[in-house]
């Protein structure tokens, strides 16, 4: 059993409701070149599972009869490791879709993907590269020995072609994750943060999400074997806002499995939380649009707090300004970690 299973029977969340689908969040396998610590659905370079065309002719389908989507945003593990993804990129685009490309930027230096820069410049494809840190020390903690060096190369390499730059029209965002079992801390000072330090490095960009890391998967694992997981959670439904639950993500997102498969969020596709039809049976794209997703109830659970607590989080950062809740800690000692 997964180390949430328990604490989603035990733990009540506001119940919610869809509005539609404006966002169609498509993780095209679990592939990683990486093997992230905070990774939430446990990505790495062993993993096999991959979407293949005619899953992704279905979601292009389920646009095609959906006018109410406007965003196509693509993830994995490393999404540009699946075949067909400059092909998804393309027929997105096409279709006048906003594209978002979530990159852990070392990917821009793998074999076989030394021209993938330019591909997203020449699509127009917004950015969103994970940097968890402006430190070489705690970016390789949690991601590598030298990724954060490699990171860095990926992001000079996107800025020459524009990305980060006023006017160019080529969006670079950059994805905080904390350290460890804390809150980020508020998103408007850490991003001047990142923007210090990284602009003495000739590094720019956008804007800066600042998320909360999910109790699940490889995460979640490494807090039961701290004997943390009960605290974290606990740290989560505290700090719960009202005021939160309107801006989260399910609301407005769909999130696609590598197998085509429909979920509320990212989050209750790693907990195996899908969308159901009659009996119980999982719903496909091929079987749904977004007019007949809207107004759906949302599967929620203990975890939800995560979109919730402090600022709030979604795969768009933070939801509120509100600093008070989100830390009692200066920026710099979480960023230290």
């Amino acid at each position: 059993m997964h180390p949430t299973l328990p604490l989603l029977e035990r733990t009540s969340f506001p119940a919610l409701q869809r509005r539609s689908v404006e966002t169609l969040q498509v993780n095209l396998g679990y592939r990683c070149n990486q093997s992230c610590v905070h990774c939430h659905v446990n990505a790495g370079p062993q993993r096999s599972e991959e979407m293949t065309r005619e899953t992704i002719d279905a979601i292009l389908a389920f646009v095609e009869c959906s006018p109410e989507v406007k965003v196509l945003d693509v993830t994995g593990g490393a999404p540009e490791l699946n075949p067909h993804f400059r092909e998804l990129v393309v027929a997105g685009r096409q279709r006048g879709l906003r594209v978002i490309d979530r990159c852990n930027l070392t990917i821009l230096e793998e074999a076989g993907h030394d021209d993938l820069a330019d591909f997203l410049a020449a699509q127009r494809v917004e950015v969103v590269g994970s940097l968890p840190c402006y430190l070489e020390e705690n970016v390789d903690r949690q991601r590598g020995r030298g990724t954060f060096a490699a990171s860095l190369r990926g992001l000079r390499r996107l800025n020459a072609l524009g990305y980060g730059a006023p006017e160019s029209g080529l969006v670079l965002n950059l994805v905080y994750n904390p350290q460890g079992p804390v809150l980020p801390p508020p998103q408007g000072p850490l991003a001047a943060a990142y923007r210090s330090h990284l602009g003495s490095l000739g590094i720019v960009f956008n804007e800066l999400f600042t998320l909360a890391n999910m109790p699940i998967q490889r995460f979640g694992s490494l807090l039961v074997s701290r004997g943390e997981f009960d605290a974290y959670l606990q740290l989560l439904r505290l700090a719960h806002r009202d005021e939160n639950v309107d801006r989260v993500m399910c609301r407005d997102l769909l999130s696609v499995d590598w197998q085509g498969f429909l979920y509320d969020c990212d989050f209750n596709q790693q907990l195996g939380l899908p969308m159901t039809r009659r009996a119980g049976r999982r719903l496909h794209i091929s079987e749904a649009s977004a007019a007949l997703l809207a107004g759906r109830p949302i599967v929620v659970a203990g975890h939800c707090f995560g979109c919730t607590a402090g600022q709030g989080s979604s795969c768009g950062g933070a939801l509120g300004t509100d600093s008070t809740v989100a830390s009692a800690h200066p920026v710099v000692d979480l960023v230290a970690g």
